[in-house]
């Protein structure tokens, strides 16, 4: 006997994701229900090659049975409608900021911390972290396992998929109107988005950082170690799938490339492609569709003591979301309900 999974925002760029993933990852579901706004109701998603979910109207639905919520609506939908699952019985997987950081909602990242997911009977909710935390901390914990992490300074590059499809395609139409020459119409982003770069990802707060930065310095605390310190500027490119990062680290004690290379070599989720050549590298066109966190361009820092740098990409939609909230429902059921 299998679970039943509903997945919230199932319309979405993320809810899309997720369906093809637990279709993917064979899931032991037995049923599977499609939610989404009233406006989206009565439409039809792909679940796997051959299967078809009627979408259903979220408001209007009984989560009583579900033993699985899987939700990525936006915060606002989430703060009124993961509860009212909660209530019912149900698993909150939530994959918006609103929970991350109350106190008695897990964090998760699976190859980092799952045992925190024994925590989740306080809310019945799980949250699921920023994209870009998620690939980042996954890259740092086999380090801060060999020399404890003293400080992170990171730049991140992150696609357009980051602000959903409507992102998307604003790059697409952007820069098809810079070929055809018609008028640059913007929505989304806060400037031109084709053939340009936006230090702006969230909306701005009393420090000169933006959301989406502070997002990065709070969840790596509260998932990997509340001891680091963390400088992030967030910027987004002109890509349409996959999230990449520049990452320098300040250790406590020494660490070597050797020493590095071997960690992240044996580390889960983790595939170190880093050849000192053209090509030798990774980039985000060779993430998009997979499922790994690669890292290349590993390398010493001189300027600080006990310091490296290195190159992470990622699909933010597959480990930055989907399938990142997939584990985590993999792991539960495994480890903590009874089918």
């Amino acid at each position: 006997m299998g679970y039943k999974v509903a997945v919230v925002g199932a319309t979405g760029a993320v809810g899309h994701e997720i369906l093809k993933t637990l279709a993917e990852r064979e899931f032991p579901a037995d049923e599977i229900v499609a939610l989404a706004s009233e406006r989206s109701a009565g439409q039809q998603v792909s679940y796997g090659e051959d299967d078809v979910l009627d979408v259903q109207d979220l408001a209007r639905y009984d989560f009583t049975g579900v033993d699985i919520a899987l939700f990525s609506p936006g915060a606002k939908v989430s703060a009124e409608y993961a509860p009212r699952a909660a209530r019912a019985g149900a698993v909150v997987i939530d994959n918006t900021s609103h929970f991350r950081m109350d106190p008695d909602v897990p964090l998760v990242v699976p190859e980092v911390n799952p045992q925190a997911i024994a925590d989740y009977g306080k809310k019945h909710i799980i949250a699921n972290p920023n994209c870009s935390t998620i690939q980042m901390v996954v890259a740092l914990k086999p380090l801060h396992e060999l020399a404890r992490i003293k400080r992170v300074v990171v730049a991140t590059y992150q696609a357009a998929a980051g602000a959903g499809k409507e992102g998307m395609d604003e790059l697409f139409n952007q820069t098809r109107a810079v070929y055809v020459n018609d008028p640059m119409k913007k929505e989304v982003f806060t400037k031109q988005i084709a053939f340009n770069v936006i230090p702006h990802i969230d909306v701005f707060m009393d420090d000169g950082s933006t959301k989406e930065e502070w997002k990065m310095v709070v969840e790596t605390k509260k998932i990997l170690d509340p001891s680091i310190k963390l400088q992030a500027t967030c910027v987004r490119v002109p890509v349409f799938i996959g999230h990449s990062e520049a990452v320098n680290v300040e250790f406590e004690t020494p660490l070597d490339e050797v020493e590095a290379r071997a960690a992240l070599k044996e580390a889960e989720g983790v595939v170190l492609i880093d050849h000192r050549a053209d090509e030798g590298y990774v980039t985000p066109v060779e993430s998009a569709g997979e499922d790994s966190v690669y890292v290349s361009r590993l390398r010493s820092d001189p300027t600080v003591d006990n310091g490296l740098s290195f190159w992470v990409v990622s699909d933010n939609l597959r480990k930055g979301a989907a399938l990142n909230a997939v584990q985590i429902a993999e792991k539960l059921a495994s480890d903590y309900l009874a089918a």
